[in-house]
């Protein structure tokens, strides 16, 4: 624990991955003084982010995802000139193959969506498709899209870099501090109740990540966010790769590869996987992955296995966050659900949990379609989001 835990603070932050970080960076940029971030966790980051594929994209399929991109993905752009930290963005491209008749008017339809907003996607015919990555099967699909403006970066980077910052403008961001608990007094919640003592709060965040739901009991709300075990491995040195491989998607089988430094790091969701905090690898999972991805990428036949990991997610229904007051509270805010894409939309959700605390509402974006209420209101819930991997 690097500090002491206050007696006050203005702000409590429950969470140190990249929300919780991006959250306390924006509001001291802000001015408001006396934020307080706890991270349970011996480093900051080290969880889901840490342990999430790096991806940055815009190709989503609602409106809202792929706003959350345009404006998280431009302050990537800067965050080196901004912060001062170089994290390792890198525009390879996303190519999504598609193989399945059923997916192609969904993806003509995102596609359509996503150009109206000012991201010009490319379609691809499988001709395209194989020549773009030779080194891919492509026998059997039937279209493909790609956008070269989606990529990679590094997760721990960009939480490093949100942590020094807010430090240097005097935030308080603390690890090996565990909250079990708040002092709920009707519609506010007045303190927080830690490992390492009890801090009376003036607002509290929830931004727990896979975590969320256990904190939101904490308060006595209930939260549709659920943990889901996502894992992933990376190769030996594979020199055949070109430096220009793309993030490559097989979206029906939920399979996808991009470079990690001289291998190929790969992964492939299970759609059998049940919720829960289990992150240990299933290693008769990653057997059925490898094989697909081995006829899907005939070159990892080859291969050798550098390291492997699994992580979690932080589903809802509908696979969009969660991000304004927690129902039935005044000052207690939720920023947590992201479903997969948490890491990217990290940068503009803590913009945005920020203007929501301080101002009362956001500027950046009209975030309606996120409100943590909308499953009890159906005139604002929002579709599923259908580029889910």
């Amino acid at each position: 624990m690097s500090g002491e835990v206050p007696q006050s603070a203005s702000v409590v932050i429950v969470g140190g991955g990249v929300m919780g970080a991006s959250l306390a960076y924006h509001l001291v940029c802000r001015g408001q003084r006396d934020v307080l971030l706890l991270e349970q966790g011996r480093v900051f980051g080290q969880g889901a982010t840490g342990k999430c594929a790096g991806g940055v994209r815009h190709q989503f399929g609602s409106e809202i995802n792929i706003r959350l991109s345009i404006e998280s993905l431009a302050m990537l752009d800067h965050f080196e000139a901004d912060i001062g930290q170089a994290i390792g963005l890198n525009y390879c491209g996303y190519l999504f193959l598609l193989t399945r008749p059923a997916d192609m008017a969904a993806f003509e339809a995102n596609v359509s969506l996503q150009h109206g907003l000012g991201v010009p996607t490319e379609w691809l015919s499988p001709s395209q498709v194989a020549a773009r990555v030779p080194l891919v099967r492509t026998d059997d699909v039937l279209a493909g899209t790609f956008y070269g403006r989606d990529g990679l970066c590094d997760p721990n980077s960009v939480v490093s870099g949100y942590v020094a910052a807010a430090r240097r403008s005097r935030a308080r961001l603390l690890t090996d501090v565990e909250v079990i608990g708040f002092d709920v007094r009707g519609r506010k919640a007045l303190g927080v109740k830690t490992s390492a003592g009890d801090v009376a709060a003036g607002v509290v965040v929830n931004a727990a990540g896979p975590q969320a739901a256990v904190v939101g009991r904490m308060l006595g709300a209930d939260l549709p966010i659920w943990p889901l075990r996502r894992q992933m491995l990376v190769t030996t040195p594979l020199p055949e790769v070109p430096l220009d491989f793309p993030f490559v998607i097989d979206f029906a089988q939920g399979l996808y590869f991009h470079r990690e430094g001289p291998g190929l790091l790969t992964g492939q969701s299970n759609p059998s996987e049940r919720p829960g905090f289990d992150e240990s690898v299933d290693l008769e999972w990653e057997q059925h992955h490898l094989a697909r991805a081995v006829e899907r990428l005939p070159l990892l036949e080859h291969a050798g296995l550098a390291h492997h990991w699994a992580g979690l997610y932080e589903m809802t229904p509908d696979a969009h966050p969660l991000v304004g007051l927690v129902p039935g509270f005044d000052n207690a805010y939720v920023v947590a659900g992201f479903s997969g894409h948490g890491f990217m939309h990290g940068p503009v959700a803590g913009k945005l949990m920020a203007e929501l605390i301080l101002d009362g509402r956001t500027s950046t974006l009209d975030i309606a379609a996120l409100s943590p209420s909308r499953f009890s209101a159906s005139d604002v819930a929002s579709a599923r989001e259908y580029n889910v991997i």
